[in-house]
């Protein structure tokens, strides 16, 4: 008998995408581009911001358990669970606004995720109420029964990162699909001036801008979820000329392929330029 697929008949079910629209949407509007979301995605850190901040809530939690069943001083128990709990609020801002600009398949995973974990917190603040008064044994009980669906809510968040690619960086494969040196991409005049277009090199699409004599080439696909950049926007932030990706928004800087604004944190790969006496385009990876 094959194994039940929990996590696909999830990412399947269009059952629940009606209260995923509305929450989604709420959360975008609430929080809007700016300084709180890009830090909630993990922006200034370069990474996700939610992986860490659960694996330290968890943590705390799973060590709960560990210190109960050791039968140790009941006071270290508590403090631990405290710990753990006192973590969840940033967790799950976190989670949520990552959560708000993943595709329908991985929200309708994640939101089962959140679910399990709301179900846990329950079950976890219920025991240190139990444990403040003095009723340790059902405190702990409880404190099982929260273990056992924060481990249900980790199991999905592991089919989230790593079945479904939510928070991996969808661009860290281009710098080896290039072999080094210079390689020959269009003739300049073959580029629209002022006029983002994807052209191919090998194996990758790029993403390339001529404006004049310039010539800013990244990759192509979006490092949040493979969104095609050259069908983006092109913007000024504060003088510098970024693109906005048309999928989530994720903003990054020509010149380097830096990111401006989440929800994508790890960098658009970027490409040297220079121009043949011919006319003829050449790229590399630029140096890291």
């Amino acid at each position: 008998m094959p194994p039940i697929d929990l996590p696909g008949r999830i990412e399947r079910s269009s059952r629940i995408d009606r209260p995923i629209r509305g929450l989604a949407k709420a959360v975008r509007r609430r929080l809007g581009p700016g300084k709180l979301r890009d830090a909630l995605h993990g922006v200034p850190l370069g990474k996700p911001l939610h992986p860490p901040l659960a694996t330290f809530s968890l943590g705390c939690l799973l060590a709960t358990a560990v210190l109960d069943l050791a039968k140790v001083e009941p006071r270290a128990a508590r403090v631990m669970l405290a710990t753990g709990l006192g973590g969840v609020l940033p967790t799950a801002a976190a989670g949520i606004t990552d959560w708000s600009s993943l595709h329908r398949e991985q929200q309708r995973v994640g939101f089962v995720h959140a679910l399990a974990n709301l179900t846990a917190v329950g079950l976890y603040a219920g025991s240190l109420a139990l444990r403040l008064t003095g009723r340790e044994r059902t405190g702990r009980s409880l404190s099982f029964a929260g273990l056992a669906a924060a481990g249900l809510g980790g199991y999905l968040g592991g089919h989230l990162s790593y079945r479904q690619a939510a928070g991996a960086n969808h661009a860290e494969s281009v710098t080896h699909l290039v072999p080094l040196g210079w390689h020959d991409l269009c003739a300049l005049k073959d580029l629209p001036d002022g006029r983002p277009v994807a052209r191919r090199l090998g194996y990758i699409d790029l993403f390339v801008l001529r404006v004049g004599d310039t010539v800013n080439v990244l990759a192509d696909r979006c490092s949040h979820l493979a969104g095609p950049l050259h069908q983006g926007r092109l913007i000024s932030e504060n003088g510098t000329t970024c693109v906005v990706c048309p999928w989530h928004g994720s903003t990054f800087r020509l010149s380097d392929g830096a990111v401006v604004h989440g929800p994508g944190t790890a960098p658009q790969p970027s490409f040297e330029t220079r121009v043949r006496r011919d006319g003829i385009i050449q790229v590399r990876p630029a140096q890291a």
